[in-house]
Order: C-alpha cells, then sequence, then structure tokens
C-alpha cells in the first residue's frame, strides 16, 4: 500500500512544486512584460515632457523677439507646448503602476538626454565640424553613458510586482522598516529645514535634499495612488479605502513643497547645477524608498543588484557631463552695485545692489544711455536755476549759471 500509493503522491505534490516556482523572481515572464511596458511609458513620458519644455520656451523667446503684442497663452505653440506636457505626465504617472518604482525613477535621466540633443540641434551659431566636435564632446560622451546606464537600469531593474491594494499598502505602510526609514527621514529633513531657515544655510546641496526627501515621498505616494486606479479600473474597486486619499492629499501636499524648494534653489544657482546634483540626490533617495516601502529588491541576486547599481552611477556620470557644458548665463546689471565700489563702506546686508531713480536729474549709477562711453565720464555741471524775472520788456535769458568765486 504504500509503495503503491508513493508514486500518487509524488506525482500530486508535482504541481505543488512547480507552482511555487512560477512566483519566483525572474521567472514570470510577464512580470517582465510588465517591466518593459512602464519603462517604455517613463520614457516616453520624459521625451515627451523635455519637447513640451523647449516648444513653450521656444513660444516665450519668439515673442520676446518680434513686435507681436499677443500674449504667450494666444499662440499654437505654447498651447501645443502645455498639450504634450500634460500627455507626457500622464505617461510617467501611469508607468509607476506597472513597473518597480526603484526602476522608473531613475529613468528621468531621458528628459536631460532629450534637453541635450533639442539644444544641439536647435543652436543657432556658426560652428565649423572641428568646433563643434571640440565644443560639445562633452555633451555626446554624457549621452553615450546615460543611454548605456538607461539601458542597465531596464535590463536588470528590479522585478518584484504586487497589486496595488488597499491592503497591500497598508500593511507596507505600518512595517517596521519603513517606519524606521520615516523616523529617519524626518529627523534629516527638520535638521536641514533648521539649518536653511535659521542658520541661513542657502548651500545648493542643503535645499535639493530637502528636495529629494519630498520627492521620495513623491513618487511613493504616486506608485501607490497610480496603481490603485489601475486596479480599480481593472475591476476590483479600490478607491472606496481610505489609504487611497490618504496617499493622494500626501502626493499633493509633498509635490507643492517640493516645487517651492526647487523654486528657491533656481534664484540662487544654476540650472545646469540644480539638474545634475538634483537627479544624483533625488534618485538615490528614491531608490532608497522603494526599496523601502515595495520591497523592491527583495529576492534579486547580488549580480543583478550590482548591475543596477553600476547603471545608476554610469547614468549620474552621463548627466553630470551633460550638465557640464551648458553656458552659464551672467547677468547684466547695468547700473552701479555699491559693495562692488572699492574704499566704500556697504551700506546695506549682504551687498544688495542700489537701483536709483532713473527719472532724477543727477541719476547717479544709471546708464540710460550707453552708447556713447565719453557721456558717461564727463564731470556733473553746476547746479543750474531759473531766474524770475519781473520786467516784461527786458529781455534776458531764462536761465543763468551761479558762478563761484575762490574766496567761496
Amino acid at each position: 500500500m504504500e509503495g503503491g500509493n508513493s508514486p500518487n503522491l509524488q506525482l500530486q505534490q508535482l504541481p505543488l512544486a512547480t507552482a511555487a516556482v512560477s512566483v519566483q523572481p525572474h521567472t514570470d515572464s510577464f512580470s517582465y512584460k510588465e517591466n518593459l511596458i512602464g519603462a517604455l511609458l517613463a520614457i516616453f513620458g520624459h521625451l515627451v515632457t523635455s519637447i513640451a519644455l523647449n516648444l513653450q520656451k521656444y513660444s516665450h523667446i519668439r515673442l520676446a523677439g518680434s513686435k507681436d503684442p499677443r500674449a504667450y497663452f494666444k499662440t499654437k505653440t505654447w498651447w501645443c507646448g502645455l498639450f504634450l506636457l500634460v500627455l507626457g505626465e500622464l505617461g510617467v504617472f501611469s508607468s509607476y503602476a506597472f513597473a518597480p518604482l526603484s526602476l522608473i525613477v531613475p529613468l528621468s535621466a531621458v528628459s536631460v538626454i532629450a534637453s541635450a540633443i533639442i539644444g544641439i540641434i536647435f543652436i543657432k551659431e556658426k560652428w565649423k565640424p572641428k568646433d563643434f566636435l571640440r565644443r560639445y564632446v562633452l555633451s555626446f560622451v554624457g549621452c553615450g553613458l546615460a543611454i548605456v546606464g538607461t539601458y542597465l537600469l531596464i535590463t536588470f531593474g528590479p522585478n518584484s510586482h504586487e497589486k496595488m491594494t488597499g491592503e497591500n499598502i497598508t500593511r507596507h505602510l505600518v512595517s517596521w522598516p519603513f517606519l524606521l526609514y520615516m523616523l529617519v527621514e524626518i529627523i534629516i529633513f527638520c535638521l536641514l529645514l533648521y539649518f536653511y531657515k535659521e542658520k541661513n544655510a542657502n548651500y545648493i546641496v542643503v535645499i535639493l535634499l530637502l528636495v529629494a526627501l519630498l520627492g521620495s515621498m513623491t513618487v511613493v505616494t504616486v506608485k501607490a495612488v497610480a496603481g490603485m486606479i489601475v486596479v480599480s479600473i481593472q475591476g476590483n474597486l479600490q478607491l472606496d479605502y481610505p489609504i487611497f486619499y490618504i496617499m493622494l492629499v500626501c502626493m499633493i501636499a509633498t509635490a507643492i513643497f517640493q516645487a517651492t524648494f526647487l523654486a528657491q534653489a533656481s534664484q540662487l544657482y544654476d540650472s545646469s547645477q540644480i539638474a545634475s546634483i538634483g537627479y544624483i540626490l533625488s534618485t538615490t533617495a528614491a531608490i532608497t524608498a522603494g526599496a523601502t516601502f515595495y520591497l523592491d529588491f527583495t529576492g534579486e541576486d547580488v549580480l543583478h543588484i550590482c548591475m543596477f547599481a553600476l547603471g545608476c552611477l554610469i547614468a549620474f556620470l552621463g548627466v553630470f557631463l551633460i550638465t557640464r557644458n551648458r553656458k552659464k548665463s551672467v547677468p547684466f546689471e547695468p547700473y552701479i552695485s555699491m559693495d562692488a565700489m572699492p574704499g566704500m563702506q556697504n551700506m546695506h546686508d549682504k551687498g544688495i545692489a542700489v537701483q536709483p531713480d532713473l527719472k532724477a536729474s543727477f541719476s547717479y549709477g544709471a546708464l540710460e544711455n550707453n552708447d556713447n562711453m565719453p557721456e558717461i565720464y564727463t564731470p556733473a555741471t553746476l547746479p543750474i536755476v531759473q531766474e524770475q524775472h519781473g520786467s516784461k520788456g527786458v529781455s534776458a535769458p531764462p536761465y543763468r549759471v551761479l558762478e563761484h568765486s575762490k574766496k567761496e
């Protein structure tokens, strides 16, 4: 009996073992298909967003250089850019519902690559081939490295997939690794905010670290909201869970504060520095948050993790080289700054420049007409007063110049 039943027992246990193996990482082909769909949506979204922003910028520049009195929102180019911008953001938003968070976030390097290529194609300078290669060699190398890094990210990205249901998101939210991560992040954020507000530590790393910490929470909530919407569209309604609206409010709030800190950084530092440093810090923080909250790298072998990290480093280097080659705009100030004059005591905190009234008689420092340089250095004339004449019969010049003797 035992010997006769043992083959049947083995046959009954075989499907169970096969089913257990099928859920292991890197054996389900459909999970790779989801990764590919999410990666393609993210690449499409970032590419279209970059084109849209350049179209809107082109619309502003064309209106500023012409005598067209129309506002920018009355042009077809600007509305076309707005439509493409919404389409690109929808593509990026939907990509979080298919692929892991740690795979989607580094693909924002595509927007930097597209902006660099568009800037090179639409350059308005006369150049020779040798000068072009010498001047833009860093951009070409950076684009190549960023493309190689993107390929490695897609190939060796994490392959963990789970349905974004209300129960799963709530379970991840109260897990002890994420609670510990949130505690550390809140402490670091409060310390950085204290140094930034109270100690005036307006360093670019401090501001962009604040942006990165907020951005990590933004992408975590974006994946939750997008995933629950997709699951609801598939037939399993998730919009009646309170966690959906909690994630939605957190997504909007963190995005607003993130945009506020980015606007403050753009007023103090160059856009190329913000693009490179912000991409590195934001990607690192987002990957850490995704690995802690969604457990993206659970079940991954060491080779895939190392190759994924190598792809991130190569993409970081590529973005750095692309932004390194951009010209830094030097603002022209058509007036004299009080703190720039040698030997004069600074009368303002932090060296704030003074812009005198342009309508004054002797407008100090206001170069209203700088086409004729000798006029700038001509000495000031003596005071001019108007003379009142009581007699109508005597004709006299309406003005006279007061002369001062040597005794005075």
